[in-house]
């Protein structure tokens, strides 16, 4: 059946007409859903099926122009919370008085809820999208042809664990996973040709070491309950990861104090190590910092740490297995080097950048000899 538009007549009160449900848009072209409706000049009703979910509308006349009116947001809630901002609401312009003939066209039709990036993407807000996945499916789908005629790049959706049925309907459209935390999956879809220009997941994991020495010329040392074979017996320096959104000196303070108790003040970043392919081929920085104690009774992690203890430094040096590795034999004498004052490291300092307007550390050596942090521990 071909759908136009014509002068507004009358319909036969016991015409049977097949119709389709059209949608006409800017940015999506036609989509033809099946409809039966009967008419009557005064009135009519429909059954709509949209999204595999069968509606119901009526239609009344009007001497220049009639209009289908579809369920309100209530009773279309199934189908997607009003689908997603599109009102259900259609004019119907007349016929030729010989043949079924009609023109429809929404009222009114929206996309996702979402907002623009400073890159010329787009975000989908993760708190408005349409309850049920066929809708959404649907949606997603004219979205992503409004997007593109926009001339909009990268699309990224969040879609919370509670929602993880929407996940397999945006992967059909294109979507690919980009990383996923405890409580949502980033998936990310770029609209131009050519090769995908979104930043990729984060690439590296950072983890810190506490290197603690008191007055007396001791280390603060640790034995982990799970280590590898060859580190049996050995004593290290307390060392773990750094949380989301912590600085490098606040995650050594807080590492010493869960494994040992010991109270620390950050000195300066030693050195650091860069090695690749380590934990779910992610790259790996490690800072070594140079903490000052400021208690000395040491209280044991249960859960992590065998054993804590203040160690002489040159038991801690003459350890086997920091005498046969290259690379630990070299951090301590980098620190030895440090309390001896031949060498100074990379002290934090904050910094607010016009660039961003974020308030940022930014580690830097500095070389003046009257320096508090390069001139003693």
């Amino acid at each position: 059946m071909e759908m136009r538009l014509f002068e507004s007549k009358a319909m036969s009160a016991s015409e049977t007409v097949q119709m389709g449900r059209m949608y006409s848009n800017r940015f999506s072209g036609f989509r033809h859903i099946p409809v039966g409706a009967k008419f009557s000049p005064q009135f009519c009703s429909c059954r709509v099926s949209f999204a595999g979910i069968l509606l119901k509308a009526s239609y009344s006349s009007h001497p220049s122009s009639s209009k289908i009116n579809f369920p309100s947001s209530n009773a279309i809630g199934s189908v997607g919370d009003k689908l997603a901002g599109e009102t259900c609401s259609f004019q119907i312009l007349g016929t030729n008085g010989t043949g079924t003939r009609l023109n429809l066209f929404p009222r009114e039709i929206t996309v996702l809820d979402a907002f623009d990036d400073e890159y010329g993407g787009v975000i989908v807000d993760p708190e408005r999208l349409p309850a049920n996945p066929n809708a959404f499916g649907y949606i997603l789908h004219s979205s992503l042809s409004h997007w593109s005629m926009e001339g909009k790049k990268g699309i990224w959706l969040k879609l919370p664990v509670e929602r993880a049925e929407l996940v397999p309907v945006a992967i059909k459209e294109g979507f690919e996973y980009h990383h996923a935390e405890r409580g949502y999956v980033m998936l990310t879809y770029w609209i131009p040709e050519g090769p995908c220009m979104l930043p990729a997941n984060a690439s590296h994991q950072v983890g810190i070491g506490g290197f603690v020495i008191n007055e007396n010329n001791e280390v603060l040392v640790v034995q982990e309950k799970h280590y590898a074979p060859a580190c049996a017996g050995f004593w290290k320096i307390p060392t773990g990861f750094i949380l989301e959104s912590e600085e490098i000196f606040t995650g050594a303070v807080r590492e010493v104090k869960e494994e040992t108790g010991i109270d620390t003040e950050f000195v300066e970043v030693i050195a650091f190590r860069h090695v690749h392919n380590v934990a779910f081929e992610k790259s790996d920085l490690f800072f070594i910092c140079m903490l000052r104690p400021l208690s000395t009774e040491i209280t044991v992690d249960d859960l992590e740490i065998e054993a804590a203890k203040w160690m002489p430094l040159d038991e801690f040096v003459e350890q086997p297995l920091i005498q046969e590795d290259s690379m630990f034999k070299k951090i301590i004498s980098i620190c030895i080097a440090r309390l001896g004052k031949r060498y100074c490291g990379l002290s934090s300092h904050q910094v607010v950048s016009k660039f961003d307007g974020r308030l940022s550390s930014l580690y830097y050596n500095v070389v003046d000899a009257q320096d508090f942090n390069c001139s003693s521990c």
